[in-house]
């Protein structure tokens, strides 16, 4: 019985659970509902994203496509791998129309995707409407982007959030940008 009274001292009191427990959640909900850092990687989103080594903010409030706008890049859950995610840049939101492959394919040289050059030369250019409750995604590095171009639009559902900013590396900060432009009628 004195062994165990001389161990009590060494655990943690309490208050120190308590605390700790209280951190712990206070974190979980600040990175479910309000926002993450996340680190990048890939050449999809080039130039406006390094190929590795970048961390940007990701605002919650904009998940499940809540205020995203065309020329937005949102974080989300890739549809053809399961647990992996990526950044991309909304091209059309419900009931816009898209033109369903790579502007100026034929103009291509490498292999984006699997497909041959030859395939995307091959194919009729297309537009296509959006439906409701998805929008159309695309990497800024057209060439090396798999996007709505292989999978088709996206589910609103699917996405994660909004990248605001690009926080790390230091010198390299600054706000991610709505690319696109009013056009004046």
């Amino acid at each position: 019985m004195s062994s165990l009274l001389r161990l009590l001292p060494s655990l943690p009191s309490t208050r120190t659970i308590f605390n700790a427990t209280k951190l712990f959640f206070a974190a979980h909900l600040f990175s479910e509902y309000i926002g993450q850092l996340k680190e990048t990687a890939g050449p999809s989103m080039l130039p406006t994203l390094n190929v590795a080594g970048d961390w940007v903010y990701i605002s919650r409030w904009y998940r499940r496509g809540r205020g995203v706008m065309v020329g937005d890049v949102v974080s989300i859950k890739h549809p053809m791998f399961p647990g992996v995610g990526a950044s991309k840049r909304v091209l059309g939101m419900p009931g816009d129309f898209v033109g369903r492959d790579t502007p100026a394919a034929g103009q291509m040289d490498g292999n984006r995707g699997g497909r041959g050059r030859e395939e995307l030369l091959e194919r009729e250019e297309m537009m296509i409407q959006i439906p409701e409750g998805h929008c159309w995604l695309a990497g800024d590095n057209m060439p090396d982007s798999r996007d709505s171009r292989d999978y088709g639009p996206l589910p609103l559902a699917l996405i994660k959030g909004k990248v605001v900013c690009r926080v790390l590396p230091w010198k390299e900060r600054k706000w991610i940008a709505n690319g696109f432009q009013d056009v004046d009628a």
